[in-house]
């Protein structure tokens, strides 16, 4: 844990029902700048629309998240300049297929940051080369494969300069080969110091690289603590159990 670094995103109190169903209650916690966080937890206990209440894709019932010290749940805050702020990676790739991986990446600098094309072009051309696809610069996401795909989607985000990235089981989509390349990409950005908050059932990702470990179920966090409390000596029961189901289904690849 970097204890010498600022809190760059606190989440206070979060809670979210569809209807009479509680898919997040009183979730609470804090990110250092820096830091990696992984949450896991069972499919459908609130996992991804955490990280979207994060970004105010959903809009929480109550509660509070803080952005660098701004209150991005304000309804004054400007959620444009909210979400430069904070960059997301989907299980889909979500890019557009009519267009080059150098015009996915460069297209969010031209039309939300009105850079020149020439300056566009050098940022989004240092992205791809940053996740490893400079010579795929000119390739359409039909002509790439879906570990590609994700690394552009990477490079998208990265492009706006965030101060937060989320990463929403960023490999479930992609083919067991293909898991190891946009994991590296990741790896490398926690140990650049990029603050990232990722859910994910890649243990051996959380193992080498988080900071700390969040379970949720049921809407709820059961328990957290760094790799080496949750994986060592969990404190709950339901902990141990998840795992344990995990490691005996998927390993430490998070693929069966």
């Amino acid at each position: 844990m970097l204890i010498d670094q600022p809190v760059i995103l606190r989440v206070e109190n979060i809670h979210k029902n569809y209807g009479k169903e509680k898919v997040l209650e009183d979730i609470s916690f804090e990110v250092k700048r820096g830091e990696t966080k992984v949450i896991i937890g069972p499919s459908g206990t609130g996992k991804s629309t955490l990280l979207r209440c994060i970004n105010q894709l959903t809009t929480p019932d109550s509660g509070t998240v803080w952005l660098d010290g701004i209150d991005i749940t304000n309804s004054g805050s400007d959620i444009n300049q909210v979400r430069q702020s904070i960059g997301m990676v989907f299980q889909d790739f979500n890019l557009f297929s009519h267009l080059s991986a150098l015009d996915n990446v460069r297209l969010g600098l031209l039309k939300v940051k009105k850079m020149d094309k020439r300056k566009a072009s050098q940022e989004a051309m240092t992205q791809l080369v940053r996740v490893g696809l400079e010579d795929k610069a000119a390739s359409y996401p039909a002509e790439l494969s879906g570990g590609q795909q994700q690394r552009v989607s990477i490079a998208r985000a990265l492009a706006m300069g965030p101060k937060l990235m989320l990463f929403d089981e960023p490999t479930s989509a992609l083919d067991p080969e293909l898991i190891g390349e946009v994991l590296a990409v990741m790896k490398d950005l926690a140990k650049s110091g990029m603050t990232m908050v990722v859910v994910s059932h890649e243990l051996g990702f959380a193992r080498s690289v988080c900071d700390e470990i969040i379970f949720i179920e049921k809407g709820v966090i059961v328990e957290q603590g760094s790799p080496a409390v949750l994986f060592g000596n969990p404190r709950h029961q339901r902990t141990r159990e998840f795992l344990s189901k995990i490691n005996e289904l998927y390993g430490e690849t998070g693929k069966k």
